[in-house]
Parts: C-alpha cells; sequence; structure tokens
C-alpha cells in the first residue's frame, strides 16, 4: 500500500530540499496511483503515493498529520489489528478517519518507540515527532515492506524504492564490493543493510532508527524470535503441533483480509499457495484466483495449470489463467528489470510481474505463498543441515548454498572489484553463530528467514506487485505463525522432503495431488533455457561499450557464459548467464555508469 519519501536535516539551521522529495515521490507513481501528497516542517520533508486500501476517502490521505498531538506520518504497508488498537485506543483519543494510518498516530503517541510492538502486520513507516525534534524509521519484523536510505552532506534521504532515491539526485551510485560480493556469491541476494551501490542502504528488517538533530542515528531491533524448544510445548506430539500451526495459519490468512476492497490470490498451483485458497474458503472466501503460465521448452512444463485448476474447482474461486508466449518474454524482460529497486537474478521476477500485470485489471490486494520455504525448510538447500551437529550449520549452509566461494569469486571479477576476505562467508558465519537457535537445522532456518529471504521472495513479490499498484500479502510471514513454527521440533519441518506439517495439514483439505508431488518452481522454462529474443538481449547487454567500460567482470568469464548460455547453474537452478545479464541489464536501465 503505497510508497513513502522523506528527507531529513541534520540541524535545524537547514530546510529540507522539498524538490527533492517530490521527485522521489513522482519516481513512485506505480506504488500509489490513486494520490500524491507532500509535507514539509522544520528540518523535514516528508512524501507519499497512495494506494487506497483502508478508508477510501480524503480522510486516510498522507503524509498525514495530527496537529494537537504535534505528530505526522508517511506510511507503506498495511496494520492488520488496526480495528482492535483503535477500540483500545478510543478512550484516550479522537478518530477523525477510519483508517490504519491514524491509529500509527495515536499509538506512537500512547506508547512511544515501543508503539511497534503493538502493530501486527507489514509497514515501512516515517514518523515525525515535531515536539522533540525526532524522526524514527520503522520497517516490519520480516522486512515485507521495503525501506531503502541515503546518508548525504547533512542530511538523511528515505524512499520505498532505490530508484526513488537516484532520482532525487547526489547519491553515490559507484558499486559496493561487498554488496557485488554478496550478490555474486548468492545467486543475487544482497541483504540489509547493503545493496550494491555504495550509497544507498537498507533499514533491516525488525528495526526502529531514530534521527535526532546534533546526535548519530539510534537503531534498536525490536523483535527475534528464538529458534529454541519452548517448555510450554513439552509433551506436544505431532497432532498438536498440526492443530497449533494450522490454527496459527488460519488467523494469519483471516488477518490479510483486512480491506475495504477485495483480495485475491495469486494461486500457482503448488501446496503454499492452495492451502491460502483453502483456508480462505473456510472463512466464507471465495477470491478472485490468478495462475500462470509459459511455453513449453526442452522437455520442461511451463505451467502449473493443471494443479490451479484442480484446487479453483474444488474452492469455487473466480479463475484466471494467464498464457504467455514467448514472442512476449524479452519485452517483458526489460519492463521486470526496470520495476526492480535492486537487481533480482531469480528467473521467476518476470513471471511475477506479468501475473500482477493481469491482477491489477481485477483486485488491488492479493495474497501470496511466499515465505513458506523458508520457515518451513522447503529448500533442498535446508535438507544437509536435518540432523546435523551444530557447529556444521555454516559450512553445510555455503556447501548447499553459495554459488561460488571466495577464491572463486576471482574467475569472475577483475582484481579491482575483489574484496579482501570473504565477506559473504563471514556474514553467514556470524549469523549462524548466534545463540538462541538449538540445531544446525533452527541456525539455517533463522538465518534463511530474517537474513536473506526478505532480500529475495519478499523483495520479488513487493517490487512486481507494486509496479502494477497492487499490494501483495504474505500470510506465511505473520509474526506469530513464524514464532510458533520457529520453535516447532525441526523433524516436523524437514521430513517429508520438507514442509511435513504443512503437508499433513495440506492432506486433510487439498487435491491430493497438490500435495503429495515433486516440489516446482514457478515455471520460465525460456529464461532457464536461454536463446531467441532473450539470448540476444543479454549478448547485447553483456557487450555493449557501457558494459565494457564499467570494467566489473572479466572478459573471458563473460564469454564463457556466452559461448554456453546454458551450460552453467546456480546451486537452486538459475541460470548464471541470466544472473549477470540482470545485474548488467539493471545498472543500465537506470543510468548507473
Amino acid at each position: 500500500m503505497c510508497g513513502i519519501a522523506g528527507e531529513v536535516t541534520n540541524d535545524r539551521a537547514h530546510a529540507p530540499d522539498r524538490d527533492a522529495v517530490a521527485r522521489m515521490t513522482g519516481a513512485m507513481r506505480s506504488r500509489g496511483p490513486d494520490g500524491e501528497g507532500c509535507w514539509s516542517a522544520g528540518r523535514v520533508a516528508l512524501g507519499h503515493r497512495r494506494l487506497s486500501i483502508i478508508d477510501l476517502s480524503d480522510t486516510g490521505a498522507q503524509p498525514m498529520v495530527d496537529a494537537e498531538l504535534g505528530l505526522a506520518v508517511a506510511f507503506n504497508g498495511c496494520v492488520y489489528n488496526y480495528e482492535e488498537l483503535r477500540a483500545e485506543l478510543s478512550d484516550h483519543y479522537r478518530f477523525t478517519s477510519t483508517s490504519d494510518t491514524e491509529v500509527v498516530l495515536k499509538a506512537y503517541h500512547r506508547w512511544g518507540e515501543r508503539f511497534v510492538d503493538h502493530l501486527v502486520g507489514m509497514f515501512a513507516i516515517a514518523l515525525v515527532d515535531q515536539r522533540r525534534d525526532r524522526v524514527l524509521l520503522v520497517r516490519d519484523r520480516l522486512g515485507v515492506k521495503p525501506l531503502y536510505v541515503a546518508e548525504l552532506p547533512g542530511r538523511t534521504r528515505f524512499a520505498s524504492s532505490l530508484p526513488a532515491l537516484l532520482a532525487s539526485g547526489g547519491v553515490d551510485t559507484r558499486l559496493d564490493p561487498a554488496g557485488l560480493h554478496h550478490y555474486l556469491t548468492w545467486h543475487s541476494i544482497v541483504p540489509a543493510p547493503r545493496t550494491i551501490l555504495r550509497g544507498v542502504r537498507k533499514l533491516p528488517p525488525a528495526t526502529v532508527r531514530v534521527l535526532e538533530p546534533g546526535r548519530a542515528p539510534r537503531d534498536h531491533v525490536y523483535w527475534q524470535p528464538s529458534y529454541t524448544r519452548r517448555p510450554e510445548h513439552a509433551g506436544w506430539g505431532a497432532q498438536d503441533w498440526q492443530e497449533a500451526v494450522r490454527d496459527a495459519l488460519r488467523t494469519a490468512v483471516r488477518r490479510r483480509t483486512v480491506a475495504d476492497v477485495e483480495v485475491g490470490v495469486l494461486l500457482s498451483g503448488g501446496l503454499d499457495s492452495s492451502l491460502l485458497v483453502a483456508l480462505l474458503a473456510e472463512e466464507g472466501h471465495r477470491p478472485s484466483t490468478f495462475s500462470i503460465g509459459f511455453t513449453d521448452r526442452d522437455g520442461v512444463a511451463g505451467d502449473e495449470f493443471a494443479y490451479s485448476d484442480a484446487v479453483a474447482q474444488k474452492f469455487g474461486t473466480e479463475h484466471h489463467r494467464i498464457h504467455v508466449g514467448d514472442d512476449e518474454l524479452a519485452t517483458a524482460v526489460g519492463q521486470a528489470v526496470a520495476s526492480m529497486s535492486e537487481p533480482m537474478g531469480t528467473h521467476d521476477v518476470t513471471a511475477f510481474h506479468l501475473v500482477c500485470r493481469e491482477v491489477s485489471r481485477h483486485v488491488k490486494v492479493v495474497q501470496s505463498g511466499q515465505g513458506a520455504d523458508e520457515v518451513f525448510a522447503g529448500y533442498r538447500y535446508h535438507q544437509p543441515a536435518a540432523g546435523a551437529p551444530r557447529d556444521r550449520a555454516a559450512r553445510l549452509l555455503h556447501a548447499a548454498f553459495a554459488d561460488h566461494d571466495h577464491d572463486g569469486l576471482a574467475r569472475v571479477l577483475r582484481p579491482d572489484w575483489l574484496t579482501d576476505r570473504d565477506v559473504s562467508g563471514d556474514l553467514l558465519a556470524e549469523h549462524l553463530g548466534r545463540p538462541g537457535a538449538d540445531t544446525a537445522l533452527d541456525a539455517v532456518l533463522r538465518t534463511d528467514t530474517h537474513l536473506l529471504m526478505p532480500d529475495d521472495p519478499v523483495k520479488r513479490v513487493d517490487n512486481m506487485a507494486m509496479a502494477w499498484g497492487v499490494e501483495a500479502r504474505v500470510p506465511f510471514l505473520d509474526q506469530d505463525l513464524v514464532e510458533l513454527v520457529a520453535a516447532c521440533p525441526p523433524q516436523l519441518k524437514s521430513g517429508q522432503g520438507g514442509k511435513a506439517v504443512l503437508k499433513d495439514i495440506g492432506r486433510e483439505v487439498l487435491p491430493i495431488e497438490v500435495v503429495d508431488r515433486p516440489k516446482g518452481y514457478f515455471p520460465v522454462p525460456a529464461l532457464t533455457r536461454l536463446d531467441g529474443d532473450v539470448l540476444d538481449l543479454l549478448r547485447s547487454t553483456l557487450s555493449s561499450a557501457a558494459a565494457r567500460q564499467r570494467g566489473v567482470l572479466r572478459p573471458d568469464h563473460v564469454d564463457g557464459l556466452l559461448d554456453d548460455p546454458n551450460g552453467r547453474t546456480t546451486k537452486v537452478g538459475g541460470n548464471e548467464l541470466w544472473q549477470v545479464g540482470v545485474l548488467e541489464l539493471w545498472l543500465q536501465q537506470h543510468g548507473i555508469g
């Protein structure tokens, strides 16, 4: 829901650059096609693009200012428990709208910096406390909603997208060697706080940043579930866990129906999205559902319509099938790359872009199954950690997940771009080694869910949905569900090849063929087996004068990929040429020299 932007100067003597904020706001038109607003006072300016989901009237417009309380806010996302909070706060405050935005303002006034503990939802918030001359930047627990930050001389800028920050001007766009190391090691994932650019950082998930004049920014992490077994679950068996997870997922799905508009579902035909449809049906909803398919290629099926059709038929949804021919892909690739806040080398980004285009013609909000694999151990690279010694977590995850080791990057990058140490391996080891995770698998799932996932599937679905003015909600990343599953015995997640407890739930409510089948991915055969127009696009991009002048990748490495475009795959089954090609495409599309 929306895009936010703003600037905060470091002292009261300097006014914010309202024109820069207006440029950032204008660059996010697709995130908020229903309205635009700007506000400025003292050393702060805020901008907002509105996608109206809750309180469709003008009283829900932003930036929202409460002159009586001395507060202003620009807010992106949705607070799912806003009605309960409003009822609680109504004893103390008078409300003039029915929006969740106003609840955020009153909640801060009531509870101060700990107001975020009371919010259930996905959000990025810029809140101005004029009386204390304080600005808070806040990001939700799982990083569903993005917030990019740039430090410039004497001021801080922020926006919901990286390209919006670039539109403000003056941002350092040199490549960050550590971000590049992460990108190439983890098939395009660059975890917060870094990005691929030196001058742009991301506020990490579950973080409140306080900006006050004359002081360094102050961060605190307000949430981190424990991946340990808890006394209150002692004696629970598999059936107890199954019932608890089902109840928590049911609540998560119900929360994400809060809207003054229709809520649909991205239905891939896999277990996760199919469960969302089933649980919505239990609540009496027959949502619009959307599936996408592509042309078969070299024996690889381009769609999973047989499964999505079975689910749509069972639950009586208004189902939309979208089939995309190969002749549309090259154009769609360019559009998808232009919509990326950061380069994303996963082949299904284009699929999400195209399916959300169709969604935007019917509904403004969809639920998506993103996050289930990370929370419930659904990926193949989780399996080696199941039952392994705790101290082997880092070694196992690196072996199963990393595309290159540190020394191997010397064969990919030119010497000037190599870091002097293994920054990716060091980050994984530090994260995996933290206390609060009982087993190797607990540590791997914690790292995947809280470090890697926000900059892979979560970013993917937010970017592509918001490119079409669609809000994507992710029930599997409900904070209460994630806390519960973090405490679940690892074998109930890794069993049955992964997602054991979800599969047991699925067998009770879904067509059995949807549950007991090999795990699929959003199939886009023409982007995993490159040829034709898409290969021509990558060849021209990587051979261009801009790429040569940039001088990041070793020419022999690029030539080797182009000579055998389908010969090298990433650890998760992607195409390595696609990954490096998307990086260069993104840099060129966004004018980064």
